[in-house]
């Protein structure tokens, strides 16, 4: 639909698990990194946890992507409450007879598959997902197929993928045994900010489009608005580039991001509270008091400190710090600040009314250090004596 419009290949933002598409932040790379690992030294038990729509499933994606020829896979997707028959299921993962058969008839038959595997020197991998919904007595036989062996190999490795409350479930008395055997354990975390920023740039230079689409203030809603889901920010782009389409723009700014959330709070996609414009300037003017540099103490003379230079502590002023932010792009709207330097044009008015109404004024003296140090002309007298010349000097021209 906007694909022509915004210059792109193919949706940028699709919610299919692309591998393509997986932006490698330092959590995700960590997280295929170990699951590689585990494939490769032939751990019993993995697991990789997250929030739903963090990414869990594209990194598995990625895995098998990277696996050899020699790794025999089967996936259990369908994990419910009412799970059932543990064996029917990884019979049917591995594409193994399952009906009319019985418990004991699917492990035989699932051990001999193993065995056979190991002798052709593959590896196997079963790869559970939603595991978080398995009950104790299906987690505990899953822990049962990591016994099988041949020739003092252990023959399964087993992925567990699941939400957060999977590690809450392991953490139960009677799952301890399962819980020591894990090996590598991975929690993909939500995006921070500059993440977010560069997930979405990433996922429109991967489609082909300009990666300058989404305004940076629009990154950055995006990230308030999705909490740094993948699958929500994914949601939230897509309904950007929609709107944007209808609209005409070429690039999506705050405004346009804002707008989509507020229409959607509904839904409960965005959570409770809709972050606009005004978020952004609470954050800017946060930001600018946080960096503000407080008053310089007096430094120590360059004789006192050995510095051969001059001084060079300053102080930055919140209405300097506040301009640069607003000229970076920091806010979509302008900001009103009290005029720069008010006091020293104060200062230069007062200045200015004295001379007119003959306030003494300093000149230049002629006193050298010596004969001031000497105390043979005091350098206070003789500037007292020049003043008094100065404003005779100019009442006489004013006669």
């Amino acid at each position: 639909m906007y694909e022509e419009f915004y210059g792109l290949r193919t949706n940028p933002f699709t919610l299919l698990p692309a591998p393509e598409f997986l932006y490698e932040s330092r959590k995700h790379a960590l997280g295929v990194s170990l699951l590689e690992y585990a494939v490769e030294r032939r751990l019993l038990l993995s697991m990789i946890t997250g929030e739903v729509g963090s990414g869990k499933t594209t990194i598995v994606r990625r895995l098998l992507n990277n696996l050899g020829d020699d790794v025999t896979v089967g996936l259990i997707s369908n994990t419910h409450a009412g799970f059932g028959n543990l064996m029917q299921w990884v019979a049917l993962a591995f594409d193994l007879p399952f009906k009319d058969r019985d418990k004991v008839e699917l492990y035989h038959d699932f051990v001999e598959f193993l065995v056979d595997q190991y002798r052709q020197g593959r590896r196997t991998l079963l790869i559970v997902d939603e595991a978080q919904n398995l009950d104790v007595e299906t987690l505990e036989e899953l822990r049962l197929l990591t016994n099988v062996n041949a020739d003092d190999h252990h023959v399964l490795q087993t992925l567990l993928v699941g939400q957060p409350e999977l590690h809450d479930k392991l953490k139960r008395h009677e799952l301890r045994q399962f819980a020591q055997r894990i090996s590598v354990s991975h929690r993909v975390e939500p995006l921070d900010e500059a993440e977010t920023a560069e997930y979405v740039r990433h996922r429109l230079r991967v489609a082909g489009g300009d990666p300058r689409i989404f305004h940076k203030n629009a990154l950055r809603l995006i990230h308030r608005n999705s909490g740094g889901i993948p699958r929500i920010i994914n949601t939230l782009c897509d309904q950007a580039l929609v709107y944007g389409y209808a609209d005409g723009k070429r690039q999506i700014d705050a405004l346009l991001i804002a707008d989509i959330a507020r229409d959607r709070i509904d839904t409960g996609l965005y959570g409770e509270v809709v972050h606009d414009l005004n978020s952004l300037a609470e954050t800017a003017a946060e930001a600018s008091a946080a960096t503000a540099m407080p008053a310089p103490t007096p430094a120590p003379s360059p004789a006192m400190s050995g510095q051969t230079g001059p001084d060079e502590t300053h102080e930055v002023s919140a209405e300097t710090l506040a301009l640069e932010r607003a000229r970076d792009g920091m806010l979509d709207f302008d900001l009103t600040l009290p005029p720069a330097g008010s006091e020293a044009a104060q200062a230069d008015c007062a200045t200015d009314a004295d001379k007119d109404a003959g306030a003494p004024m300093d000149e230049p003296g002629e006193v050298t250090a010596e004969a001031a140090a000497n105390g043979s002309v005091p350098a206070a007298t003789d500037r007292a004596k020049r003043n008094r010349r100065s404003r005779r000097a100019r009442k006489n021209r004013r006669r």
